[in-house]
């Protein structure tokens, strides 16, 4: 009960920033005690890409990662429904998680951020992994070094597989953020699939429910099969029965967080 209070206290005295004009275009940082320079997780909040979710769905895990020492920044973006959609949606992501390079804060960006996303933010984070892939003129290319480097993405029952997703839902919430299927927009989806941007230069952790009825698994598996013979470092952790429950990923006492966490490890700079 103390180390809840002492969370929820921490989560008041976090700061809301915006990376742009926009109501959406803001995300808030969360400061663990002690001085820094502090190791940073980016959260990016589910809700199938629509205006009717938004970041205050990611708190309880917010409140988790400061209890174990890391700074978070739990970013906003416009959605379907609030301006977002194809591309914005995807601009938003990637100024969000630039925007921490210019923060007047004790965060430790040198050694890379860890991205970590639930369902539809499960594959912006995908995305956000794979921008050193994408060509001049897609949103999110990074001309040059990266502002902020990622070291390593984690995807909670995320939607992986933009095009499979497309396939299962006949449409459905992929339809409304890309505006049409992968034959309509072939290019959008070769920029905004996580599939088509692999091999990443990171590790990937995908944690997926057997049972989830909101995305399916089959999604995920996907996407490490592909990983895998691109070469890349993936694993995907099925939880099985109830605690594999789609929203289940967000309590920060489940099963499916007990997961993440137990592969975040310490924070470095907490080990230094």
């Amino acid at each position: 009960m103390a180390r809840t209070r002492l969370i929820l206290d921490i989560l008041k005295r976090g700061r809301t920033f915006s990376y742009g004009p926009a109501r959406s275009q803001c995300a808030d940082l969360h400061l663990p005690r002690g001085h820094g320079p502090h190791p940073v997780i980016v959260l990016i909040h589910g809700g199938s890409w629509t205006a009717r979710y938004g970041r205050i769905v990611m708190r309880g895990l917010a409140g988790d990662l400061l209890g174990r020492g890391w700074a978070v920044w739990n970013i906003e973006y416009r959605r379907v429904g609030d301006g977002g959609g194809w591309p914005v949606t995807f601009a938003d992501v990637a100024a969000a998680i630039d925007q921490l390079a210019e923060l007047h804060a004790p965060l430790d960006l040198a050694g890379g951020v860890t991205v970590l996303g639930h369902s539809a933010g499960g594959h912006l984070a995908l995305w956000a992994a794979g921008r050193e892939r994408l060509e001049p003129g897609a949103p999110g290319y990074i001309d040059g070094d990266p502002r902020v480097p990622i070291r390593r993405v984690i995807a909670q029952a995320g939607v992986c597989d933009l095009a499979g997703a497309y396939r299962r839902w006949h449409g459905g919430a992929v339809q409304a953020l890309m505006g049409g299927s992968p034959d309509d927009f072939p290019e959008r989806y070769a920029v905004g699939d996580p599939m088509r941007l692999l091999p990443l230069s990171m590790p990937a952790l995908l944690v997926h429910g057997t049972l989830d009825e909101t995305v399916t698994i089959e999604l995920a598996r996907n996407y490490e099969r592909a990983a895998h013979l691109a070469g890349d470092q993936v694993e995907l952790v099925e939880i099985e029965g109830k605690a594999g429950r789609h929203r289940a990923h967000l309590d920060p006492r489940g099963e499916a967080w007990a997961a993440v966490a137990h592969r975040l490890g310490e924070p470095v700079a907490a080990a230094r």
